[in-house]
C-alpha cells in the first residue's frame, strides 16, 4: 500500500511501525523524524499548504490527515480522488486507538501494541510528587497557551502538572499579567522556537518564577513519539518537582 502522510507525528509512527520508504511515498516538510529515513520521501508541501497536484501525481492508495493540523478544504479536495483517513487526537485514549488503527491498516498490530504499552509505561513512571500549576506557552506576539481540550494538556495532566488555563479551550491568547497565578512557566520549543532570551524577557516581570524551555515534541507529538520520551520526562520531573 502506498501512503502519503500529511502529519509529522504520524509519519514518524509509520516508520516506527515498520513501513518503508517504498510504502511512504509522500510527506510534509515538517515531517522530520526519523531523520535517516525521511530524506528520501518526496515533500508534498507544508501541513497547511499542501501541493495538491504533486499529491495527485504520486497516486497514493491512502492519505493520512489530521483534523487540527491540516486545512479542511484541502483535505476535502483530496477526498474527491483518494481514500483519506482523518485523525483527531486529543487524549491518551485517542492516541491508543490511533496506533491500533494504524497497526490494523498496515498489518503491524504487534508493533502498535508494543508502542501503546511503552507509552503507558512511560507516563505511569513519570509523576510529579508535589502540586505544580504551570502555564505552557506555545507562541509569542501574542503569547498563546493551551486549553483543556488539547493533547498537550493531557500530557501535562498525565505527569501531574496542573494546567493554569484548564478552564480555557484550544489555544487562547494570554498576556504576561495572566501568568501571575502560576508556579511554573513552560516555554515550548515549537511551534514558536522559544530560546533562553525569552526566559530573560519574562524574568523581568517574574524574577522569582521558575521559567524553563521544554521539548515541544515530547508534549505535542502523538503517535509513537511519547514512547521515546521516558528519560526526558524523568529529567524534567526531577528539574521541576518542588
Amino acid at each position: 500500500m502506498k501512503v502519503i502522510s500529511l502529519v509529522p507525528s504520524i509519519t514518524e509512527a509509520l516508520f516506527d511501525l515498520g513501513l518503508t520508504e517504498n510504502e511512504i511515498i509522500g510527506r510534509t516538510k515538517f515531517c522530520i523524524h526519523p531523520k535517516d529515513k525521511i530524506k528520501d520521501v518526496p515533500v508534498i508541501g507544508g501541513t497547511k499548504n499542501l501541493n495538491i497536484e504533486k499529491i495527485k501525481a504520486l497516486q497514493p492508495d491512502l492519505i493520512l490527515a489530521n483534523k487540527e493540523e491540516n486545512i479542511k478544504e484541502q483535505v476535502e479536495a483530496l477526498m474527491e480522488d483518494f481514500k483519506v483517513v482523518v485523525t483527531n487526537v486529543e487524549t491518551i485514549e485517542d492516541n491508543y486507538y490511533l496506533l491500533k488503527t494504524l497497526g490494523n491498516i498496515f498489518q503491524k498490530e504487534e508493533r502498535a501494541k508494543a508502542y501503546n504499552l511503552k507509552i503507558y509505561e512511560v507516563l505511569n513512571q513519570t509523576k510529579i510528587s508535589s502540586k505544580i500549576k504551570a502555564a505552557y506557552l506555545i507562541w509569542k506576539n501574542p503569547y498563546m497557551t493551551v486549553g483543556a481540550d488539547t493533547f498537550i494538556h493531557r500530557i501535562l495532566t498525565e505527569i501531574g502538572i496542573e494546567n493554569s488555563f484548564k478552564d480555557k479551550t484550544r489555544y487562547p491568547e494570554v498576556t504576561i499579567q495572566d501568568l501571575a497565578d502560576t508556579d511554573l512557566i513552560m516555554l515550548s520549543s515549537e511551534p514558536f522556537p522559544f530560546k533562553e532570551k525569552h526566559i530573560a524577557e519574562l524574568k523581568e516581570y517574574y524574577p522569582d518564577k521558575k521559567i524553563i524551555i521544554v521539548d515541544g515534541e515530547a508534549f505535542s507529538w502523538y503517535g509513537t513519539h511519547i514512547a521515546k520520551c521516558g528519560n526526558y520526562f524523568k529529567e524534567l520531573v526531577a528539574e521541576i518537582d518542588l
